[in-house]
């Protein structure tokens, strides 16, 4: 028997049942209680879709919605996910799937752009952060779910999709034609920027990413006669990943100590992250550089380095994430996507829907010259998203030129030519005071 079905049965069952046994209960407040009148509700609306709807519509299809519905009015991270999406998930968190490269999410019943994965078919096509995807190969994308729009958006590599974007500060909608391909997400790239001055981009937090950075950190060192003055640590529109991940890239700089907390209504959401004693470059100076995609994993990497004050973060306020998803599988092969935590930097701050505010704010010059009336800089932040639970500028990578050198690459991005700028000032005063 199908599990709508079975569903459909325990609710019924559940509704007669209780009828009579909890009639009379003054326990309203109670977890445990049957909403009664509200079964009642259901069970005559799903009674009168069945008889009385144009088409006829079978049992598994409306219950299947009604899970949709029910999980997707929660807020704007949790979802239904069938086999097909469940599948699709389990690639991405491993590192490589089919697609456009884009983290998105769902806001006044359209898709948003919270950040373009780096060289991807969408970055390469010049889809930003903050764009809103109004329709999908000419069909509206109003009302149609997060997961809907996503397995649309996947497809077979080597066909094209047509993506029709509103973007703030343009007049009219316009369209983006993009190439799928198979998406493998480089989490972690590395390189000297100067002399001794090291600088490392993750792009997302996924299974190896840890493991990547400590790669690319020892092979830094070995690069610059085990010898580094400073490192830039570059996060911006790094949209997160697993939470995990998130803490063994933190423990690699911190000593010891807490991560990250997390606080929700179940016992199993109540949990703790401490480092453990095996920090990387415990003498050098980092930079961390963020912005208004730079959510989740990120900002508690972010928000762990600044409350240990072992970083200096810098750039603008982060996206504000600061919800933990948890992967419930069900027995017919599909699950839930549930919110059922917020996460805590270990000072005791909750940067949901308020972000990470850097220590010394650095907006990117040729973004803002090119739309200095966009005072948010175009980023969705998590206070944006409809239904978000309580509590700027995007590097431009597809106009760049490809880098060939570590001076070009300063001279492309103003931020990271102020975060080296900050290292070596660091790395004079901690010369001058031994």
């Amino acid at each position: 028997m199908p599990i709508f079905k079975k569903i459909l049965y325990v609710v019924l069952l559940f509704f007669i049942a209780s009828k009579f046994a909890l009639a009379n209960s003054e326990q309203k407040n109670d977890v445990n209680t049957i909403p009664l009148d509200e079964i009642r509700v259901f069970t005559e609306i799903f009674s009168k879709i069945k008889s009385d709807y144009v088409e006829n519509i079978d049992d598994e299809a409306l219950l299947e919605n009604a899970i949709r519905g029910m999980l997707q009015g929660l807020d704007p991270h949790s979802a239904y996910l069938d086999k097909e999406a469940y599948k699709e998930l389990q690639e991405g968190t491993s590192g490589e799937f089919g697609g456009l490269g884009i983290e998105v999410g769902y806001e006044d019943g359209f898709v948003k752009v919270i950040s373009p994965i780096d060289d991807t078919p969408a970055q390469r096509a010049g889809i930003k952060a903050g764009d809103l995807i109004i329709r999908l190969d000419g069909k509206s994308a109003k009302g149609i779910s997060l997961m809907e729009a996503v397995k649309i958006m996947r497809g077979k590599p080597g066909s094209k999709i047509e993506l029709t974007i509103l973007r703030e500060g343009k007049e009219k909608p316009f369209n983006i034609s993009i190439v799928r391909d198979v998406i493998t997400i480089i989490n972690v790239r590395a390189e000297i920027i100067e002399l001794e001055f090291g600088y490392v981009r993750i792009s997302s937090f996924q299974v190896h990413t840890a493991e990547d950075l400590r790669k690319s950190l020892k092979n830094l060192e070995s690069k610059n006669n085990k010898k580094l003055k400073g490192l830039v640590l570059d996060l911006r529109n790094n949209p997160g990943g697993l939470l995990n991940a998130a803490v063994d890239v933190s423990d690699l700089f911190i000593n010891s100590g807490l991560i990250v907390y997390t606080e929700g209504r179940v016992k199993d959401s109540k949990l703790k992250f401490n480092a453990k004693p095996d920090e990387l470059f415990k003498n050098i100076p980092i930079v961390v550089l963020v912005n208004g995609g730079s959510a989740s994993a990120s900002e508690i990497v972010a928000g762990a380095l600044q409350d240990h004050k072992r970083a200096i973060i810098m750039g603008e306020r982060t996206f504000g994430k600061g919800s933990v998803q948890t992967i419930l599988p069900m027995n017919d092969e599909t699950a839930l996507k549930l919110t059922t935590a917020r996460y805590y930097t270990p000072s005791g701050r909750s940067i949901q829907a308020s972000g990470i505010e850097p220590d010394m704010i650095v907006r990117n010059i040729e973004f803002n010259v090119a739309d200095d009336n966009n005072v948010s800089n175009g980023l969705i932040k998590e206070s944006d998203l409809s239904g978000h639970l309580d509590s700027e500028s995007p590097v431009d990578n597809s106009k760049k030129e490809k880098i060939t050198s570590s001076s070009s690459l300063i001279e492309t991005d103003y931020q990271l030519y102020e975060a080296i700028n900050v290292l070596k000032g660091l790395s004079i005063h901690l010369k001058k005071t031994g």
